[in-house]
This record gives C-alpha cells, sequence and structure tokens, in this order.
C-alpha cells in the first residue's frame, strides 16, 4: 500500500436540493426533490424528503405517493454549476490535483498543498469552512491514502462531516465494512454476493484472487485489492475525456414513448450543463438504451458542426430512438457525446446520478 499519499474525496450535501434551499428560505426543513413531478425522475432529494424514502433517479410518481408532502421544482442547471466552480475556486487554493467527478464531488491529492499544512484532517476541515462560509451549503470528506478509501470514507458521516480512515486502521475498517458500502459494488452485485455468503469486507477477504475471477470477472481483481486497502489509481487532474455521456436508471421500467421521451429531454439539459462546465462539445452522439431484459442497444450520429446544445441532443435522441428494434420496457437510457474539441480541453467528468450496478 501506498502509505504516504493524502487523498481527499469532498462531496457536497444533497447538492441540488441544498442549492434550492438556500435560495430559497422557505424551503427550508421541508421535504423537496428537484426534478421529478408525476411524469419525471428525480434528480436530487433534500434530507426531509429522503426520510420518507424519497432517492435520486426515483420516478416522479413514486416520489409523490411516498411522500404527498413532496415539492418538486424544477431543475436551474446554471445556477448549480456557477457554485460549484465556487467550490472548485476553493479546492485550487489548496492543491493543482483535483479531478472533479461531476459538479458536486471531487478528489483531491492534499500530499504536497499550497498551504504547507500537515494534515489533510486539517485541510478536509478548513475546505469545508470556506464552502459554507462562501456558499452557504455543507460538504462532507473523506481522507485517507486513496481515491477508494477516500470515497468511502466521505459517506461515513454524512452530512455535514468528515472521516480519516489512517494507513494503521485501513485492514480494520475494510474487513468491517458492509459490501454493500463499497464504492463500485451496485445492488445487483451485492444481492450476488449476499446469495454467497459475503455480507461484509471480512467475507469478501477470505476468497481467492482466482474465486473472484471466474465470480465477477474483471472486476473479480479490483474485489480482491480493495478490500485490502489497495487502489492505485491516482488523482488526475488533467486527464483527456474522450466521451462525455448521462445515464439514467428507473427503478421502474419505462413502457411507452411518451415517458421516453420525457426522459430524453431531461437527459438532453443534464448533458448540456456537463459539457458547458468545461466548454466541450462534440460531433458524435450515442443513444443507449438498456432494456428489462437487460439486452443493450446502441446507435449514433456523426455530423459536421458540433452539437451545441440540449435541443440538439434531444431532436437527434429522438430520431435515433426511432431506428431501435425492439419495443420492450426501457431500463435505462443514456446520452453521450464523442468525437470532442479535446486537443485544447481537459477533462469533463461523466456524472451518472446512480452507480453502475457493476463496477467498470
Amino acid at each position: 500500500m501506498q502509505n504516504d499519499r493524502k487523498i481527499i474525496h469532498v462531496d457536497m450535501d444533497a447538492f441540488y436540493a441544498s442549492v434550492e434551499q438556500h435560495d430559497f428560505p422557505e424551503l427550508k426543513g421541508k421535504p423537496l426533490a428537484v426534478g421529478g413531478g408525476m411524469y419525471g425522475v428525480v434528480a436530487a432529494a433534500s434530507y426531509e424528503a429522503r426520510k420518507f424514502g424519497v432517492r435520486s433517479a426515483m420516478p416522479g410518481r413514486l416520489a409523490l405517493e411516498i411522500c404527498p408532502d413532496l415539492i418538486v421544482v424544477k431543475p436551474r442547471f446554471h445556477r448549480y454549476k456557477e457554485i460549484s466552480q465556487q467550490i472548485r475556486a476553493i479546492f485550487y487554493e489548496f492543491t493543482d490535483l483535483v479531478e472533479p467527478l461531476s459538479l458536486d464531488e471531487a478528489y483531491l491529492d492534499v500530499t504536497e498543498n499550497k498551504k504547507d499544512m500537515e494534515s489533510a484532517n486539517d485541510i478536509a476541515r478548513e475546505i469545508r469552512k470556506r464552502i459554507f462560509e462562501e456558499t452557504g451549503l455543507t460538504a462532507s470528506a473523506g481522507i485517507s491514502i486513496n481515491k477508494f478509501l477516500a470515497k468511502v470514507a466521505s459517506d461515513y458521516n454524512k452530512p455535514n462531516g468528515q472521516k480519516t480512515i489512517h494507513p494503521t486502521q485501513i485492514l480494520d475498517f475494510m474487513e468491517d465494512l458492509p459490501i454493500e458500502k463499497f464504492y463500485g459494488i451496485g445492488k445487483v452485485t451485492a444481492n450476488k454476493m449476499h446469495e454467497l455468503h459475503i455480507f461484509k469486507g471480512s467475507d469478501l477477504k477470505k476468497k481467492s484472487l482466482e474465486e473472484l475471477t471466474n465470480l465477477f470477472g474483471k472486476s473479480g481483481n479490483y474485489y480482491y485489492n480493495v478490500v485490502r486497502g489497495i487502489h492505485n489509481s491516482e488523482v488526475k487532474p488533467h486527464r483527456t475525456q474522450k466521451s462525455v455521456g448521462v445515464e439514467e436508471t428507473f427503478w421502474e421500467n419505462l413502457l411507452d414513448e411518451e415517458a421516453v421521451f420525457k426522459q430524453l429531454e431531461i437527459i438532453s439539459e443534464d448533458l448540456e450543463t456537463r459539457l458547458s462546465t468545461k466548454e466541450i462539445k462534440g460531433k458524435s452522439l450515442t443513444l443507449k438504451i438498456k432494456y428489462k431484459d437487460f439486452t443493450v442497444y446502441t446507435r449514433s450520429k456523426t455530423q459536421e458542426e458540433y452539437f451545441i446544445n440540449a435541443k440538439n441532443f434531444y431532436d437527434t435522441a429522438k430520431k435515433l430512438w426511432e431506428l431501435r428494434p425492439f419495443d420492450k420496457p426501457v431500463r435505462l437510457l443514456g446520452l453521450s457525446l464523442s468525437n470532442l474539441n479535446t486537443q485544447e480541453k481537459k477533462q469533463v467528468s461523466v456524472q451518472l446520478k446512480i452507480p453502475f450496478e457493476e463496477f467498470e
């Protein structure tokens, strides 16, 4: 293990919903969903709404059923981007090694930092303090020797908390960690592991590399290493992104075309926001459809001019949808843009509203 690195994962607390509650004080303390509505999908839920079981990627109809007093507001991506830029400016005061994952979270390597601060724990505390002072929003942080451990730790004391996993604590911490808390292990994989009597890290650790590879393919090597605290991926601030995209997995399968088009419109707007964060454009748009039976269909369109906005994405996505070979219930929709103008541009991250079911 590389015990000499100091990695922080900063994750804003219920970011979209918290921005709305901050900007509109009358929403504070109330169950709130950003996006959703009767025919939409929840993009974010306030902690008050989460107490009722409302969560991101849930159909708005279901959210309103389980929380009748739910307040639904439309996303304001321009505002979320504006605050995200403020937050990133704070990160860069401490280190240039910042790897954004989305508008509301990032990895920071503070092994060597601009403040010459010895303690990564103190740096995380100072960053969270600055974020609150400048935006009125709270953030949580995880601190450890690699990105995986920092990511897991940031979720440990949410909201508005932080946790450090010291090198001497890693093995004990990982052995006690419930398997569904492992970053990269989604619901499907967790259920499979439960069937194999793997419920926490100590159970996973008993499996050999060969067993895990046979059971989980290429992901087996990842599981074998992370349960031992090994994850050597560096914070990559200047990684060139070949594509950028947004996917939505639905709690209830989409059964009609109208519902599909509504989701494609939401996804198109979200994709525009992610691209505009770094002023990135692309010439190839790909529609991804995963059906109820888990079959996947993709179709792309490449044009001479750059796609420039959500309307371009949506209009093209509808045409690509019409070329689909199947009429089956839809489990997932995704749009991604490639053939980017990344000659001069740097990184833009692909954010999923909910994690992959399998680590990739």
